[in-house]
């Protein structure tokens, strides 16, 4: 009776001329990825082809993005440049 540890311990990954399984698990793991990667493509190109073609204007056009928008807008406390430490009052533009 072999142990777990015995049947986990055997070289069956094709160095004996008997019983290798390199070349078979190689090409089974390539034609699997192959086919997960066409069925990736097709299901992608599926949603971008229901995508429209152009998307609503998010915001009010007069209004800078949020990734150009001052970082400090709507903080309170004494971290924030208007609340500054020793009572000075930090110039802000706006």
């Amino acid at each position: 009776m072999l142990t777990t540890v015995e049947v986990l311990a055997q070289n069956n990954f094709g160095d004996t001329r008997t019983g290798g399984l390199a070349g078979p698990m190689g090409l089974f793991l390539i034609v699997a990825l192959g086919t997960v990667t066409v069925l990736l493509i097709r299901n992608m190109n599926g949603r971008l082809r229901r995508l429209p073609d152009r998307f609503p204007q998010q915001g009010t056009p007069g209004r800078a993005d949020s990734a150009v928008a001052d970082p400090t807008d709507g903080l309170v406390g004494q971290d924030s440049p208007t609340n500054a430490p020793n009572g000075s009052q930090q110039h802000r533009d706006s």
